[in-house]
This record gives structure tokens, C-alpha cells and sequence, in this order.
């Protein structure tokens, strides 16, 4: 297949101009992070690097991609509209998808992920955001999503099976669906964490499915077309639950929106079937849409602020934990367990399946996956981005203070002090008791997790521009309640996806379930779904040493191993479709990701350090129960032999996880080699062709070019199928 001519037409000199001002600025940025040594430094640098990098990527390297390597073809039809059906398959206005898209994909990793990994230092996690997302995350998730769309919006792990054989595709799909499982009930405990006991995190939370459905109606039988209107309406009604959640959490309903924590997964489970079986339009991508506002609005609100604040980094470049291995936090050398601390905003397996699960069934043109794909994955790394700044803000005492557990820092101001003290960094118990009271917190003392942290900076940077110090406690809590929306929206998409994965893979043996609107199916596929993450969070929460707990040790590795499925995926079918000389676009990343997955696999398998090593820590507890002593954090034998069980099950599956990503890998190698050689033998399970009726815009804005066309047609702004009679 010969590649098409190039776009008619180079850049005007003014906009040349432009672009090597961006490119200069964020070349000031890396090089003002790169030279300092050892002085404080202003956030607003490495916001400069970061912002820079972005806009050169997504103006010539997405380009680039989406042009001459997938040749992405405008005049084909999608899916969403050869197979329209008004429940799963609906052509979705881009800027609704966009929303839809992002706020799917953005969940607890960019916020967590990146707070977590500050104990290394901001250089190396920022490192690896800005240059994982440009070359690794945003490629595969819009090379993802483009396959899919050419596929009928094929499951992953369906493409898996097709395209590579029987026997990687066979172990593709048990890895993805396990993983899947793992990675949405870890999401969902994030949520009941964040939301048990808060009226007003339920509350304003709650109160986004009403305004979703309302939303959806309006969209499609009030007013069709008009997103700019029932935009503004959503964002104010949005607006109005917030503020009305903080009314509520002071009133007598109060105890009403109180849940407790097994409350709140019965409902979660109700909520993630609901949003699996009802009409996409009519539900899931309102409410996505909705959430991408709060999202986007308030990560811009922050930067703005650290523009504005110009609060510097505290955080040392790197830390001495980066080559030590030993920090606190968490343990592991900076490689390779920053590349799996850091998933989402960097890469992210988990993209892989909104990418070829909800969205590519909604797209009108192939033309719009650049934008969706790889520009809200740019969007949510510069989450990750707003995250580490806001790690990095605060004292590094009070950092460590917050994220370590209590077996490292005690339980009282004074113990924590001396306990920073001996980790090289200095914080007295004045200056801890009166952080917490800052936030009206009893304690901030092993706040582990990340999210309270990323909390603590955002109150940081908003007080310093707003309200000053009365106002901190108010952004804190703010902050948590934005992380709890920030993640429900990843919960309800990925179950909507794992019900797709799982039709698909029903398929192959009950034809039926491949029609993934045939309503038994459907309902089928979505309660086994939410009733298997549903049980391990239901243990979790009433178990800490149980259910998901047992398993959320695997979620870094499980994530970035499902990464390396949808690269070789993704590979195969860039060799087999014809585009062997652009494999290195995918290839690269999957060698980088392989390489660094399997070694953190190897290491949790084999190390022989307790805090590393699964085994290793079984071995440790074990000689524990021998001796009859309880070790941190049991408190019991049971829970010893809780621990032991955990670090043996957690080890087992890591090798398993491991073997089935290694087959898929060889096998995904076989066939590309067999590709290359024979082309002739080459079968591609791509959609026959269609011409498309649709006239809608590639991006946000509409070129000049598209708005003629659009006028041509007829339509507005959002563009739509072609009327009748009427040519463009």
C-alpha cells in the first residue's frame, strides 16, 4: 500500500514562528529542571517543560501517526454508523466523546501514581510522563483505537485472538479479563475509601447520574445537535450540586448521605450494572461528558494557580531512595518500579480497553482518533503532571510523614518527627500537628495512598491564591471529593467495556453473545462483570487483609503487563495491514515495556528482600508463625497466616501473568515474522469498506475547510449524517 501524498500546503511563517516560541519555551523548561542543583526551583518550570512537549507532540508526532502511518481515511464509514443502534453503537459528537473518552481513561493512576513515586524525586517521574505519553501511552491508545474502529469495535482481547492465534490470543484473553477484574475493583475500593462517611462527596457525586440522564434526553430528543447549550446547562447544574453537597454536610440530611463503606459497594455494583446495560448516549457519556468539565476545569484552575502562586519544588531532584531502593513509601530502585508506579499519565494498559471497548463504537470519523486517542491521553498525563507538582510543593517531611505507613512513622507527631529525622529530612511535631489542623484533620500521619497528599498540595496552591490559610481546609476537602469523581467515571466505563470483553469472548463459543446489544447477553455479561469485582471489593472492605487488598499489590504490574498486550497487538497489526517500515511507532514501546515489566515481575517473583520479593515476604511471615510472633501490619496469627496466604497467591499470579504475556509476545512475534516474509499469506479480519455518510470535523475546532464542508451538508458545528439530496 503506497502511502498518500502529503498535506498540500506548509506552514505560514507566522505560525513557524509560533511553534518554535512553544518549542523554546519548553526547551527552558527541561533545561532550567535539568542544571538545578539542589536550589528550590518555581513548579511553573516544569509546567513550562511539560506544556511545551505536549504541543510539539500532538502537532507533529500525532500528525505524523494518524497520516502517514494509519492513514486514517475520512471517507470510510465507522462502525458507530454502519451498525448504529442507538444502545452501544451511536455516532457521538467528537467533543462529547472526547469528554466521554478522557474522563474513562483518567482515574486514580494520573492522581496517585504520580504522588507516590515523588519519594524517588520530580525528575524522574516527570521524565517519565512527559516522554512515556508522547512515545508509548498516547501512540497505543490511539493506534488502539483506530484498529478497533476498523474492526467493529472489537474487544482487545478479541483482536488478540484474531489476529495473532489461537494460542496467543487464547492467553491475551484470560490476562486482560483478569487483570481487568483486579484493576476495576481496585478503582472501586479508591471510591469507597474516598466517599465512605462524607455527605457531601455522595451527595455531589449522586447528584451527576440525574443531571447525566437529563443531559442524554436533551441531547437526543429535546434538542439534538445542541452540545454547547446542554453544556452550559450541565456545567451549571454540576456547579450547583457542588456547592449544595457542602449545604447538605452541614444540615439534617446529613446522616441520610452518610453511607458506610459496604453502603456504598452496593450501590457502586448497582450503579456499574446500570451504566452497563443502559443506552450509551443515554447515561454513560452524558456523565462522562458532565465529569470531564469538573476534571479539566479544576487541573486547569491549578495550574493557573501555580502560574500565579509561583510555589517552588521542595522536593529534592532525586532522592537518595532512587538508587537505594529503600524508601519508605514504597520499595524497589528507581528502575524499574517508578515505570510501574507511574501507569496512568505515562502508559496505561487499562487505556487499551476503553479504546477498544466504548469509544471506538462511537466515533463518526476516522479522522477524529487523533484527537480522542492521543489528545485526551496528552490530557490526563498533564494530570499526572498537576500531580507530582503537587507532591513536590509541600515538605518533603510532611510528604513522608503522610505516605508512610504506620510501622515506619508511628502513631503520634513525635514519632514521625524522629522517624523523618533518620530518613534524612526534618519536620518537629509542631509543624505536623498543625498541617493536619490547617485541613481540620485529626492526624495526617500515614495517610498512605496518595490521594490525601495530592490533596494537601492542591489546598497548598488554591489557598495561595484564594482564601489564603482559612480557606485550606475547605480546598482539602474539595480535592478528595474531586478524586472520588475523578475515578467513579473510570469504574462505570470499564465495566461496560469488561462486559464487551466478555460477549466477545462468550462468542467464540455461543455465537449470540457477539451481538453485543442481544439483550440477554447483554445482562448476562454485565452482572458477571460487576458481581466479580463487586465480591472482591465487598471482601476488601470487610476484610483489610482480604479480597482486593489481597490483590492490590498487583496492580502496577498487572496494568503495565496489559500495556504490553495491546502494543503487540497493535504491532501485529501494523505489520500485517502492510506498514512494516512504521512497526518502530508501537515496537519500541512494547521492547521498553516488556523490558520493564518482566524485570519488576522477575523481581516481585524472586528478590529475596521481604519488601520486594512475594515469596520472599511469605518466607518472612512464615518464620513468624514458627516462632510465634506477630509481625506489622498483622495483628493476630490469623492474620499472619492471612499475609502468608496473600504474598503466596500474589506471587503465583504474578508468574502466571508473566507466562501469558510472554507467549502472547512470542506468538505476536511469529506472526509478524510470517507477515513479513509471506505478505500473500497475511489474513486481516478489517471490515469491508463503506463509504461514509457523516460530514464531521477531525478536532475540537473546525478547520476552514470543514466548516465549508459542513455548510455544504447542511449542518452545524457537530456535523451528522448527510441529508437526503443535499452533496458537500
Amino acid at each position: 500500500m503506497a502511502d498518500p501524498p502529503s498535506p498540500s500546503g506548509g506552514m505560514t511563517p507566522a505560525a513557524m514562528a509560533v511553534w518554535a516560541l512553544v518549542a523554546l519555551v519548553g526547551a527552558l523548561g527541561w533545561g532550567v529542571l535539568a542544571l538545578s542543583r539542589g536550589e528550590e526551583i518555581s513548579a511553573a518550570w516544569l509546567l513550562a517543560a511539560a506544556l511545551g512537549s505536549y504541543a510539539i507532540a500532538y502537532r507533529f508526532y500525532s500528525r505524523f501517526i494518524a497520516r502517514r502511518v494509519l492513514r486514517v481515511d475520512k471517507s470510510r464509514a465507522t462502525p458507530a454508523e454502519r451498525l448504529d443502534n442507538g444502545v452501544d453503537f451511536h455516532p457521538t459528537d467528537r467533543r462529547v466523546l472526547f469528554g466521554h473518552h478522557f474522563a474513562a481513561v483518567a482515574g486514580a493512576g494520573p492522581l496517585v501514581g504520580p504522588v507516590l513515586a515523588a519519594q524517588m524525586g520530580y525528575l524522574p517521574g516527570t521524565i517519565w510522563i512527559v516522554a512515556g505519553v508522547i512515545f508509548a501511552g498516547a501512540v497505543q491508545d490511539m493506534v488502539t483505537l483506530f484498529f478497533s474502529t476498523r474492526r467493529d469495535g472489537r474487544s482487545l482481547g478479541q483482536m488478540a485472538r484474531e489476529e495473532i492465534g489461537p494460542v496467543g490470543g487464547a492467553a491475551a484473553l484470560v490476562a486482560v479479563f483478569a487483570i481487568m477484574i483486579i484493576l476495576l475493583a481496585v478503582l472501586a475500593l479508591v471510591i469507597v475509601n474516598a466517599l465512605s462517611h462524607s455527605p457531601w462527596g455522595v451527595f455531589s457525586i449522586g447528584m451527576t447520574i440525574p443531571i447525566a440522564l437529563f443531559m442524554g434526553v436533551y441531547l437526543r430528543v429535546l434538542r439534538p445537535g445542541r452540545v454547547t447549550e446542554v453544556s452550559l446547562i450541565g456545567v451549571a447544574l454540576l456547579l450547583l450540586s457542588l456547592v449544595a453537597g457542602g449545604w447538605v454536610a452541614e444540615s439534617s440530611w446529613a446522616d441520610f448521605f452518610t453511607l458506610k463503606p459496604t453502603t456504598l459497594v452496593l450501590w457502586m455494583v448497582g450503579y456499574g450494572f446500570l451504566a452497563s446495560v443502559l443506552p450509551v448516549w443515554l447515561l454513560l457519556a452524558p456523565r462522562d461528558y458532565l465529569s470531564t468539565f469538573m476534571k479539566v476545569g479544576t487541573i486547569a484552575l491549578l495550574a493557573l494557580g501555580v502560574v500565579i502562586a509561583m510555589p517552588t519544588l521542595k522536593m529534592p531532584a532525586v532522592t537518595d531512595f532512587a538508587s537505594r531502593g529503600d524508601g519508605p513509601v514504597f520499595a524497589g530502585s528507581m528502575f524499574p518500579f517508578v515505570f510501574i508506579t507511574i501507569a496512568c499519565g505515562a502508559l496505561s494498559g487499562f487505556h487499551a480497553l476503553v479504546s477498544s471497548g466504548t469509544t471506538p463504537k462511537m466515533v463518526q470519523k476516522e479522522t477524529q482518533v487523533r484527537m480522542i486517542g492521543y489528545g485526551a491521553m496528552l490530557t490526563e498525563s498533564f494530570v499526572a503532571v498537576m500531580a507530582v507538582i503537587a507532591a513536590c510543593i509541600i515538605e518533603p517531611g510532611l510528604f513522608f510523614a503522610v505516605n508512610s505507613p504506620a510501622g515506619v512513622v508511628g502513631t503520634t507527631v513525635q514519632t514521625a518527627s524522629e522517624a523523618i529525622g533518620h530518613l534524612g529530612f526534618s519536620i518537629t511535631p509542631e509543624a505536623l500537628a498543625q498541617a493536619a489542623k490547617d485541613v481540620e484533620e485529626a492526624s495526617l500521619l500515614s495517610r498512605t495512598g496518595g490521594a490525601p497528599t495530592f490533596a494537601l498540595g492542591m489546598s497548598e496552591i488554591f489557598s495561595g491564591v484564594i482564601g489564603g490559610a482559612g480557606l485550606k481546609a475547605f480546598w482539602y476537602h474539595f480535592a478528595i471529593m474531586f478524586e472520588a469523581l475523578f475515578i467513579l467515571t473510570t469504574l462505570d466505563a470499564g465495566t461496560r467495556v469488561g462486559r464487551f470483553m466478555l460477549q466477545d469472548t462468550l462468542g467464540n463459543v455461543y455465537k449470540p453473545f457477539r451481538q453485543v446489544s442481544w439483550k440477554p447477553g447483554v445482562w448476562i455479561s454485565s452482572a458477571l462483570v460487576v458481581g466479580a469485582w463487586g465480591y472482591f471489593l465487598w471482601v476488601g472492605v470487610h476484610d483489610p487483609l482480604g479480597g482486593i487488598n489481597q490483590l492490590f499489590p498487583l496492580f502496577g504490574i498487572a496494568n503495565q503487563l496489559l500495556a504490553a498486550v495491546a502494543l503487540a497487538v497493535c504491532t501485529t497489526l501494523l505489520v500485517k495491514s502492510g506498514r512494516l517500515k512504521w512497526a518502530w511507532v508501537t515496537g519500541v514501546p512494547l521492547v521498553w515495556d516488556a523490558a520493564v515489566t518482566l524485570t519488576a515481575s522477575w523481581m516481585k517473583i524472586f528478590s529475596d528482600d521481604p519488601r520486594v520479593g512475594f515469596f520472599a515476604q511469605r518466607d518472612k511471615y512464615q518464620s513468624g508463625i514458627d516462632a510465634g510472633k506477630v509481625l506489622p501490619p498483622a495483628k493476630s496469627l490469623d492474620d499472619m497466616h492471612t499475609v502468608v496466604t496473600n504474598s503466596t497467591v500474589d506471587g503465583v499470579l504474578s508468574a502466571l501473568f508473566a507466562v501469558l504475556i510472554v507467549v502472547v509476545l512470542a506468538d505476536a512475534l511469529r506472526v509478524c515474522v510470517q507477515a513479513a516474509r509471506r505478505p500473500e499469506s497475511v489474513v486481516l479480519h478489517e471490515a469491508p469498506y463503506v463509504e461514509s455518510k457523516i460530514v464531521a470535523p477531525a478536532g475540537l475546532i473546525a478547520t476552514a475547510e470543514e466548516k465549508a464542508e459542513l455548510a455544504a451538508a447542511g449542518l452545524d458545528s457537530g456535523g451528522g449524517r448527510v441529508k437526503e439530496g443535499v452533496t458537500s
